[in-house]
């Protein structure tokens, strides 16, 4: 990665605002103190924007932008929403430690169920893995710290949380995040058109399947 001094993105410079630094021959990493502007980031010329927790990485085609450029015409507007799209994932709650973090929780597992079901959650970034995106939006009675010990092995369709965040794994792995339950729904398919079911922005509510 080269690095530029870091420069407010779509300022002159004066009062706070996002950081930017050249990330590769073809790239800008551009970081935000209040990480809701990643919503309302607009950066026109742009290939892609990718969203990470406090970040969005913005690519270009080199031939035709010079990053300082296209930085100079980077602007907040209204929250993106033309793409967002809401996903219902049936789930069976019968995870491993669903009793656990229950009674971490000072809750009965129906009411663990309850809480967790209730809300609408927000993909805020994907990692980890492709497909696996960090949904927020979890009760703050849900919040529970990961395994001490991670599993060799989580199941593809496990729910699961960790500290703030709720996801589903979409492939087997490892992993040391809390399992509450299971579906079957498909979060990533290589070969499908868009292999990623949830991206960021998307909307997610898990229905209690029984």
């Amino acid at each position: 990665m080269t690095s530029d001094a870091a420069v407010p993105a779509g300022s002159t410079g004066d009062g706070p605002g996002p950081v930017w630094w050249r990330f590769g021959h073809d790239a800008i990493l551009v970081e935000f103190t209040d990480a809701a502007d990643r919503w309302a980031f607009r950066c026109p010329g742009a290939d892609e924007l990718v969203v990470g927790a406090r970040t969005v990485l913005v690519r270009y085609d080199p031939g035709r932008h010079h990053p300082a450029d296209l930085m100079a015409g980077a602007h907040l507007g209204a929250e993106r929403t033309g793409n967002v799209r809401t996903h219902t994932v049936p789930v069976v709650y019968d995870g491993p430690d669903l009793t656990a973090v229950a009674s971490a929780r000072g809750l009965s597992t129906g009411e663990l169920i309850a809480r967790h079901s209730a809300v609408t959650y927000r993909a805020e970034f994907c990692g980890f893995a492709p497909g696996f995106a960090y949904l927020s939006g979890l009760d703050p009675v849900l919040h529970h710290p990961r395994l001490m010990t991670p599993r060799t092995r989580v199941p593809r369709g496990a729910v699961a949380v960790a500290d703030s965040y709720c996801a589903v794994y979409p492939t087997d792995s490892p992993g040391g995040w809390n399992l509450l339950g299971r579906t079957t729904e498909h979060l990533f398919d290589a070969t499908a058109p868009r292999p990623a079911l949830i991206s960021p922005g998307d909307l997610v509510r898990f229905e209690v399947v029984t």
